[in-house]
């Protein structure tokens, strides 16, 4: 494994390892410092809270040195572009900014949203893959425009926890939320959950799809397995039978680039589009999941995440080990 960039990248085998590896770290069968006299670099473009914190345990715990920079802020401004007059506010290219760092470093993580402006560019992922192709060190996406792929496999994690391994009907609910967000986390959620075998069902308002390409690996996928994908517009019905109900709001690729727009579209759905106990009653007795941070009583109420079948501090807590299991195969 050269990079840990999206979980499309590699095959069931390989991810479900990843898990087992984790599960074992985290009930102390595994254990060791694989990462002894290494250091790992830390870019984050964006505020973090669960990706910094168990990044750094992480890193800690394995025997490594964890070097955090925040472009911008602790390090200097960053231009990704080829070719670029760096006339504007960016100081240093990506180019000597990575092949600097990878002297003094084993692996290198980097976290950047979307900046929710020009669909058709964010999609590709720039920054991150900059980053993948000036490194000869791996690269770990901690969360980009398009992935979360450490988040959809601490999901992972969390579903075979609690439900064991075989297949489960899983669904992916669109919420309210006051403002558009990135689909990193969406996206890698439905492609973990088909890859891992499960039946997806993934419901939104209308113009509030997912990705096209993307759709279309979920599907080949799906097929490839014999798993079930399908979509709904009827929040009144897409809770029924599931047994994981996964929330997260997301916006809309029509309006990239007018985020006034899509908030004046969103604001119909939110008392519709809620996590709640009603909702909640209509499923095969589901685990409620989210990646956090979560607006309460606006994503979800609080008699649902804070009720027994609430599992989100202990996907909270799988990051730590899925990250480590994950380090652990890319720096050796």
């Amino acid at each position: 494994m050269d990079n840990f960039l999206k979980t499309s990248d590699l095959d069931l085998g390989p991810l479900d390892a990843l898990v087992s590896k984790a599960i074992d770290l985290k009930s102390g069968s595994a254990s060791g410092r694989p990462l002894e006299g290494k250091s790992v670099a830390l870019v984050f473009f964006n505020p973090s809270l669960r990706t910094r914190a168990s990044m750094q345990v992480g890193i800690y715990q394995l025997g490594g040195n964890a070097v955090i920079l925040e472009p911008g802020s602790t390090s200097w401004t960053l231009e990704h572009r080829e070719g670029v007059v760096m006339d504007g506010n960016k100081t240093e290219h990506l180019k000597e900014f990575v092949r600097v760092l990878e002297r003094y470093v084993s692996a290198i993580g980097v976290r950047t949203f979307a900046e929710l402006k020009d669909w058709e560019l964010e999609r590709t992922d720039p920054i991150l893959k900059a980053f993948a192709n000036y490194a000869s060190v791996p690269v770990m996406n901690l969360e980009s425009a398009m992935h979360h792929p450490c988040q959809a496999m601490a999901d992972m994690m969390t579903i075979r926890e609690k439900l064991g391994t075989e297949k489960k009907k899983i669904l992916l609910t669109w919420a309210w939320h006051p403002k558009p967000l990135p689909m990193a986390v969406p996206n890698s959620f439905a492609l973990a959950a088909v890859q891992f075998g499960h039946d997806l069902r993934i419901a939104h308002p209308k113009g509030y799809d997912l990705d096209e390409e993307l759709i279309g690996d979920i599907e080949r996928i799906a097929a490839d397995q014999g798993n079930n994908v399908e979509y709904t517009s009827d929040i009144a019905e897409a809770f029924d039978g599931v047994e994981v109900v996964y929330a997260k709001s997301w916006g809309s690729k029509n309006f990239y680039g007018d985020v006034e727009a899509d908030i004046t579209e969103r604001a119909q759905y939110r008392e519709e589009w809620i996590v709640n106990e009603e909702k909640m009653s209509q499923t095969n007795d589901a685990v409620f999941m989210h990646c956090l941070p979560v607006r309460r009583n606006v994503i979800v109420t609080d008699a649902v995440i804070d009720s027994s079948r609430s599992v989100v501090v202990d996907e909270a807590e799988n990051r730590l080990h899925i990250q480590k299991a994950i380090m652990t195969e890319l720096i050796k």
